[in-house]
């Protein structure tokens, strides 16, 4: 069935979003706290790891580094459109939209966890290649796997966040979803050096959103959204 897996890893963000908020309500703030800092630290590492594999190699049995004017071209450039369209800002106002309709207009912290955890969930090369093999083949094998990894991130996030990281489920089913949907006219332009691309500067905002759960609001990590298309342009013009 076409878009199962959109359908599979919704639910993952859903049921990781329930059970953080059931089991949130058992802990002290410290316990919450501490459980941010962990999430933080985690996503970090996520980052790095997924970013030193696009700029890292072995050469002569050495280790060198490389993709850098890459890196500083997509960023640079992603930013900047970023911050002119201010796409945070679009984020910011459906996240209060959501919190006013969901009756947790209360709830301070409410539109930086849908943020947070969507920015967490949505950016990376698996949602992309899953959704495009859920919807040429059917096969939502890849997108299983994201879910039980999202149900994880989002349990914890909603425990030391709030309840706003549940509704991250929304961006995961509108992104999937658009993507299984257009997937013949995707494919052919995700090749190979496209997915590494768009790996590598996915893997760094992903290290964005864990600066942020970890020393509070840095960057504001939706306006870099645009690097990931130029990453993918880079790979296109065979930079």
């Amino acid at each position: 069935m076409i878009g199962l897996g959109t359908m599979i890893n919704t639910a993952g963000v859903i049921l990781g979003g329930v059970a953080g908020h059931l089991f949130g309500k058992f802990l002290k703030e410290s316990h919450q706290e501490a459980l941010s800092m962990a999430c933080g630290i985690s996503v970090l590492f996520i980052g790095t790891a997924g970013a030193m594999e696009g700029m890292m190699k072995i050469k002569g049995g050495a280790l060198e580094s490389g993709q850098t004017m890459l890196v500083v071209l997509c960023l640079t450039l992603g930013v900047l459109v970023g911050e002119i369209i201010d796409i945070e800002k679009w984020f910011e106002r459906f996240g209060e939209w959501l919190k006013i309709k969901t009756g947790n207009a209360k709830d301070k912290n409410f539109v930086n966890a849908f943020l947070t955890a969507s920015l967490t969930v949505c950016i990376g090369a698996m949602a992309i290649v899953g959704a495009i093999q859920d919807g040429l083949e059917g096969d939502w094998t890849i997108l299983a796997t994201k879910a039980i990894l999202d149900l994880i991130i989002i349990m914890v996030m909603t425990c030391s966040l709030g309840k706003g990281c549940v509704f991250s489920a929304i961006p995961i089913l509108v992104f999937e979803g658009s993507i299984t949907l257009l997937a013949t006219l995707i494919k052919p332009i995700m090749t190979d050096l496209a997915m590494s691309y768009l790996s590598l500067i996915g893997s760094i905002l992903i290290f964005c959103v864990g600066v942020n759960l970890v020393w509070g609001k840095k960057i504001r990590v939706a306006n870099w959204l645009p690097s990931i298309i130029f990453a993918v342009i880079a790979a296109f013009l065979n930079v």
